[in-house]
C-alpha cells in the first residue's frame, strides 16, 4: 500500500480497509493513538482539549501494516495497527470478549442449565470462565457441590465480583419468618418477578444457595425474560414499544427504609436488542403515566405478564440442598410455588454482585485464553 491510498479530508481521512474505503475522524484517530494510554496504569494520559487547534493530518500513509499519521499542528506521529481499525469497523466499537450473543431459552431448559461445581469455580480459571460465560449467554447457571456454610456463598460470589449490598444488607435468608418484611419469607406462592426494582440501580447478578429443602411443594419457577420480550415484539410490536419506552414506578419500603425508582419493563441495549426486563407486581407503585397513555399501556403490561405465565416459557424444578442458582436479575424472571410450612425445612441464602463485575471477570479470563465454552461444545 502507498501514501496515495490514504485520502485526506478537512475533518478526517479515508483509509483503505478490507471492506473498502472507510472514513475516520481526526479527533478519534488522535485519541486512538497507542501512546495516549499509559502502559502501567492503562489509563488515558492524553487530553485532546490540550491541543491548540483541532487535529489535522499533514500526511498519512499505510506502512508496516499500520496507519501512520503525521499531525499538522503538533510534533507527533500516530501509528495505529490496521488490525485495530479493521476490528473496530467490523463491530462499530472496540472488540469485547464479553459481547456474546444472548442465547434465548424456553420451558424445559432447566435440564440444560450449565452446571459447574463450586470447587471448579473457586479453584480454576476455566471454572470461573464457564460460570461467567453462562451468565452472559443464557443469564443463568447452577453451581453444584456447595459447602453448607455461610462463608461458602461469599467465596463463590467473590470469584465473580464483590458482594453488592442492598437495603437489607449484604445477604438475606429466604426462610419462614414470624414477622416477614418480604413475601419471599413466607410459605405462600411468589409471583414471577425480578428483584428490588425499587432501588435506583437494581441488583445485577443474584445468587440463591439452597441450604435445605425438604418441604412439600415450593418448586422454583424460572423463565428467560428476554425470550418472552422477544415473543411479545413479534406478536404485538405496539405493546412491546410501550413497555420499552415508558418508565413506571416501583418501591421497596418497610420500617426504616423507603426506596423508590422508575424503570422500563423491557430494557434494550445500544443496538435495540432486548437486554433484560424489570417486573415485580408486589413492588409496583401506582402507575403515574398520563391516564390517556395508560389506556394503551395497561393492556400491553397485562399481556406481557400473562405471557410470563405461559407454559411455553416457564421452567419448573426443585432446587436441591448443595446447589446455588446464579442468574442475571435484569433478564431472568423467577418465582416460587407455595409450600407446606410444617412439612420440612426450606432455607436459601442469597446475595448479589454487579453485572459489570461479572462481565469484567469474563473479559480478563478470556484474554488469558479461558473462553468458558460449555464442556460438550469445547469437545466437538
Amino acid at each position: 500500500m502507498t501514501h496515495a491510498e490514504v485520502q485526506l479530508r478537512d475533518n478526517g481521512l479515508i483509509a483503505p480497509l478490507t471492506r473498502g474505503e472507510t472514513y475516520f475522524n481526526y479527533h478519534w484517530l488522535r485519541d486512538a493513538c497507542p501512546t495516549t494510554i499509559d502502559p502501567q496504569t492503562r489509563e488515558r494520559v492524553f487530553d485532546v482539549t490540550s491541543l491548540k487547534a483541532s487535529p489535522s493530518a499533514r500526511s498519512a500513509r499505510i506502512a508496516d501494516d499500520a496507519l501512520e499519521i503525521e499531525w499538522a499542528n503538533e510534533d507527533h506521529v500516530t501509528r495505529i495497527p490496521m488490525e485495530k481499525l479493521e476490528a473496530f469497523v467490523a463491530n462499530g466499537r472496540k472488540p469485547d470478549p464479553a459481547d456474546l450473543p444472548r442465547q434465548l431459552w424456553y420451558a424445559g431448559h432447566n435440564a440444560q442449565f450449565r452446571r459447574v461445581s463450586q470447587a471448579e469455580v473457586e479453584g480454576t480459571d476455566e471454572g470461573r470462565a464457564r460460570l461467567s460465560r453462562a451468565l452472559i449467554e443464557e443469564g443463568v447457571a447452577l453451581v453444584t457441590g456447595m459447602e453448607n456454610s455461610d462463608e461458602s456463598l461469599t467465596r463463590l460470589v467473590n470469584c465473580l465480583g464483590p458482594v453488592t449490598p442492598t437495603g437489607e444488607g449484604h445477604y438475606f435468608e429466604v426462610r419462614l419468618e414470624i414477622e416477614p418484611t418480604n413475601l419471599a419469607f413466607t410459605a405462600g406462592p411468589l409471583e414471577m418477578h425480578t428483584d428490588l426494582p425499587g432501588e435506583e440501580m437494581a441488583p445485577g447478578v443474584q445468587f440463591l444457595h439452597c441450604r435445605a429443602n425438604t418441604v412439600e411443594g415450593g418448586f422454583s419457577l424460572f423463565l428467560d425474560g428476554a425470550a418472552v420480550a422477544g415473543a411479545l415484539r413479534e406478536e404485538d410490536p405496539e405493546a412491546f414499544e410501550l413497555l420499552a419506552t415508558h418508565e413506571i414506578p416501583f418501591f421497596y419500603r418497610h420500617d426504616g427504609w423507603d426506596y423508590r425508582a422508575w424503570q422500563k419493563v423491557i430494557e434494550l441495549d445500544a443496538r435495540g436488542n432486548v437486554s433484560g426486563v424489570t417486573i415485580s407486581q408486589h413492588l409496583q407503585e401506582d402507575m403515574d403515566l398520563p391516564q390517556e397513555v395508560l389506556d394503551s399501556y395497561y393492556p400491553a403490561f397485562c399481556k406481557f405478564i400473562r405471557m410470563m405465565q405461559d407454559p411455553r416459557f416457564v421452567c419448573r424444578f426443585r432446587l436441591n440442598a448443595g446447589e446455588c442458582i446464579v442468574f442475571d436479575n435484569h433478564r431472568i424472571v423467577h418465582g416460587r410455588e407455595a409450600f407446606s410450612a410444617d412439612s420440612g425445612e426450606r432455607h436459601l441464602r442469597g446475595c448479589y454482585t454487579d453485572r459489570g463485575a461479572t462481565w469484567s471477570t469474563y473479559r480478563t479470563l478470556a484474554t488469558k485464553g479461558h473462553d468458558g465454552l460449555p464442556v460438550a461444545t469445547a469437545a466437538e
